[in-house]
């Protein structure tokens, strides 16, 4: 134990070795949730291993565009970007909304304040926004249900988001209705009438189903989070982003 321990060096250092990269390059794929070990998603890039230890990187997949008119843009955002780099590839649109950086799927643009941009701003607002997604998540889920508790966010470095204790917070509302079970995993599908940060991470672990991958709100480690935003409709659109093949059942979930 004790040689193993003398050996052991910093893991962005063993990866920038077996991948023939700089320093910060190897740092960078860690901080991005891209570098794996046996696997399982490799959380920090200091972390001390044995100089055998072999990674796994992953690749963000393509930006592929869905629909695009003279008034929004939706394009299938895949895991390890966040929606402020995907836009970055989009200079004449912004962001209508945000997915966080492990979640894929559905993410829409618009032409910054336009007409449409304000009656679309608006129905978010009103709930008028009909959002589905899926996800799978660790335990089994046999039955159709509403989440309604109201979120706290903590404010840091990073987002931490809380069910408040005394009923104040922000409304939420996460409507589930199970699809599959394998295992003692369950793929569900997931309405929100809200969008507040992290609400469908946060309703889940509520219930103690996190979503596989998810180690902020308690799950197990994986290679990514498994929630992917399937279909949003408003303002008559109506766009459908299928999930990616991690979405299917295997052992290896």
């Amino acid at each position: 134990m004790q040689k193993i321990l003398k050996d052991a060096q910093k893991a962005y250092k063993l990866l920038s070795l077996q991948e023939n990269c700089s320093n910060n390059e190897a740092k960078s794929l860690i901080d991005r949730g891209l570098v794996s070990v046996n696997g399982k998603k490799l959380q920090i890039a200091r972390a001390l291993l044995s100089p055998q230890t072999k990674f796994q990187i992953q690749k963000p997949n393509a930006i592929t565009e869905i629909f695009r008119d003279s008034q929004i843009l939706a394009l299938a955002k895949p895991a390890f970007l966040t929606s402020e780099e995907v836009a970055k590839s989009y200079p004449q649109w912004v962001l209508l909304h945000r997915l966080d950086k492990e979640t894929s799927g559905i993410l829409l643009l618009v032409k910054d304040q336009s007409e449409f941009h304000l009656k679309a701003k608006e129905a978010f607002k009103q709930m008028q926004v009909k959002k589905h997604y899926i996800a799978i998540v660790e335990g089994i889920l046999e039955e159709e249900c509403e989440i309604t508790a109201p979120l706290l966010i903590k404010k840091g470095k990073s987002a931490k988001v809380e069910i408040s204790k005394n009923g104040e917070g922000q409304k939420a509302i996460t409507k589930i209705r199970p699809l599959e079970i394998s295992g003692k995993k369950t793929k569900l599908d997931i309405e929100i009438k809200t969008g507040k940060t992290h609400q469908i991470r946060v309703h889940l672990a509520h219930l103690k189903h996190p979503i596989i991958g998810d180690t902020l709100y308690g799950a197990k480690p994986a290679n990514r989070i498994l929630l992917h935003a399937y279909s949003i409709a408003l303002l008559g659109y109506n766009f459908v982003c299928p999930p990616p093949e991690e979405f299917t059942f295997k052992d290896n979930l």
